[in-house]
């Protein structure tokens, strides 16, 4: 039985996933970057516990299209990983990509749906490593699966799928950008064992 308690969770935990959340999307934007061949200022990430019921409106209109790379994780830590970001967000990186006019807002084509799927291998695979890095747990993760849908019906998946195992997820908003801001948000969703197991490997 897991020994952390989400809803009574103490400072000192939540300072830990706080900390964990600043340090995955660091290296997120830096691999991005890199990717992008551009300089990118994140600031200071925004780290929260949400119910799964509020993660939508935590992030954007239930209804608001948005791009979203979902993945399950396995090894040390068991759960899934969503990276999420508003459709205009996403033109902006694949435009950036294409070498395309940065207000290009046609519709993705065949090409962009494979660029979007490279970023969010970069971002996932970063973000994942520092995270297997900072507590030295490994953690395997499946291929990335993109989806381009409303925002509620993207987190339905991960909602109906570990909604068993707890009702909260660990929601990471970071803005990164240089000229236009760009928002994303890593969800995080250990099982309740694996939260234990996080805290546990940081000496908690």
């Amino acid at each position: 039985m897991a020994k952390v308690n989400l809803d009574e969770i103490d400072n000192t935990y939540y300072d830990v996933l706080r900390e964990i959340g600043n340090i995955g999307a660091g290296n997120a934007t830096t691999a991005l970057a890199q990717l992008l061949n551009m300089k990118l200022d994140m600031r200071v990430p925004k780290v929260a516990l949400v119910e799964f019921n509020k993660l939508a409106e935590s992030i954007c209109g239930e209804e608001d299209i948005v791009v979203g790379i979902y993945l399950f994780l396995e090894g040390d830590i068991n759960g899934s990983m969503m990276f999420m970001m508003e459709e205009t967000s996403a033109h902006v990186l694949v435009n950036h990509l294409m070498g395309r006019e940065a207000e290009n807002q046609d519709p993705f084509n065949e090409m962009d749906y494979s660029a979007l799927q490279e970023i969010g291998n970069i971002i996932t695979g970063a973000y994942l490593s520092s995270l297997s890095g900072l507590t030295n747990l490994y953690i395997n993760a499946s291929i990335p699966y993109l989806t381009v849908d409303m925002a509620a019906a993207i987190l339905s998946v991960p909602a109906i799928e570990f909604g068993k195992l707890g009702d909260k997820a660990l929601l990471i908003q970071t803005e990164f950008g240089d000229d236009i801001a760009i928002n994303g948000y890593f969800i995080l969703i250990p099982d309740m064992q694996s939260y234990d197991v996080i805290l546990t490997s940081l000496g908690l």
